[in-house]
């Protein structure tokens, strides 16, 4: 993994800091700073386009739709904003339809670029969009939500659910730009903003212990919204992405996991139906579930599991599963998208501040799902 130097970190003449993630002829900046929303020159540099149609939601469109607008229109000729209904059970065929309706209806062209302007669900959804319309149109991720900013809006992946299972139905489509404008986190809600922090947290025990270890030293400044301790754990958090991304895009080894977490999280969301438990708060728990597992399969000791446990804990995050059977839990994690052959494959810590994918003994995992979930 990275070190944490100015080595990784490119700094401009402004605030911002700009990472990049090098995919050859697909590499692309992620800009991170304040007030970089506002300004035309964030948006400079990008492909020639007459038309641009910010995707956003109910939610966010109303605080900064407006403002990107603005700035934006200094590089288009028409922008058009379209706000899709909020929420993570709007994350299907019906809702990725309207972005075509809207495309298709305002004769938008192959050149015309889409702004991804809210948190994961927009970004998924746009940039999936992106992916299809035409074969493929310019999109920029523009997050609003710390979870997006840390970890969605970065490394190209889109999709949308599917009843059985989430994000099954996708590209692999990288954005030409991501923005994280920190001061948007303001007018985050206290939960949506604690489920962020579960994918900030995740970065620790899968890469960097010393990172880990700032978190632990700094999560009361982090849940007050310190702006210079924001701004370190986005870049950190990004930093590490980055890295990851660079050395496998497509998920075929090494970026497996940063799903840590995530199978058993996904099998929360979808068992309760998409929306009932956000995102973040699925990955937190499914981390203590695997931190579990690791523990079982003899990789590391009952006090790192706590460790990590308890710093969710501060984050406001649940860490007992819902009680949705062991069976359901068993059905569930049969269509993540790492399974293979009907195996399934668990991201394991398997030493503090590093994770492996393998596939565990199902004993192991209905005891794992029993101690943490209360399943019978």
């Amino acid at each position: 993994m990275p070190a944490e130097t100015n080595a990784t970190t490119a700094t401009t003449a402004s605030p911002a800091h700009t990472l990049r993630i090098e995919l050859g002829d697909r590499s692309y900046p992620i800009r991170i700073g304040s007030g970089l929303l506002d300004d035309p020159a964030t948006w400079a540099g990008g492909p020639a386009a007459s038309q641009a149609l910010i995707i956003s939601n109910t939610t966010v469109a109303p605080f900064y739709a407006a403002r990107l607008e603005r700035a934006i229109s200094a590089h288009h000729e028409t922008v058009h904003v379209l706000a899709l209904p909020d929420g993570e059970e709007h994350k299907t065929w019906q809702t990725l339809n309207l972005i075509f309706d809207a495309l298709l209806q305002k004769a938008c062209d192959r050149k015309t670029i889409l702004y991804a302007l809210g948190g994961g669900v927009v970004g998924d959804m746009a940039g999936f969009a992106a992916a299809s319309y035409m074969r493929g149109v310019p999109f920029v991720q523009v997050p609003t939500t710390l979870l997006a900013q840390v970890d969605s809006s970065v490394g190209g992946k889109t999709a949308i659910n599917h009843p059985l299972g989430k994000n099954m139905i996708g590209a692999f489509y990288q954005p030409r730009l991501v923005v994280c404008d920190l001061e948007t986190l303001s007018t985050l809600p206290a939960r949506e903003f604690s489920a962020g922090l579960a994918e900030v947290i995740k970065y620790g025990p899968i890469a960097d212990m010393e990172f880990l270890a700032w978190i632990e030293s700094n999560i009361e400044g982090l849940m007050a919204r310190d702006p210079a301790l924001l701004a370190h754990a986005v870049r950190r958090s990004c930093e590490i992405k980055a890295w990851v991304v660079t050395h496998d895009e497509r998920e075929s080894g090494l970026r497996a996991i940063l799903n840590f977490g995530h199978t058993f999280g996904h099998a929360i969301e979808a068992g309760l139906g998409y929306g009932q438990w956000l995102h973040g708060e699925a990955v937190g728990c499914g981390m203590v579930m695997a931190l579990d597992l690791s523990r079982r399969l003899g990789l590391v000791d009952e006090a790192f599991v706590r460790r990590v446990r308890v710093l969710l804990e501060r984050a406001r995050l649940p860490v007992v599963g819902p009680p949705l059977g062991t069976g359901r839990y068993l059905e569930l994690m049969q269509v993540d998208k790492k399974a293979e052959a009907g195996r399934i494959k668990f991201v394991v810590v398997n030493k503090p501040g590093s994770a492996v994918v393998r596939t565990a003994p199902e004993a192991t995992v209905c005891e794992v799902i029993e101690h943490c979930c209360g399943a019978a």
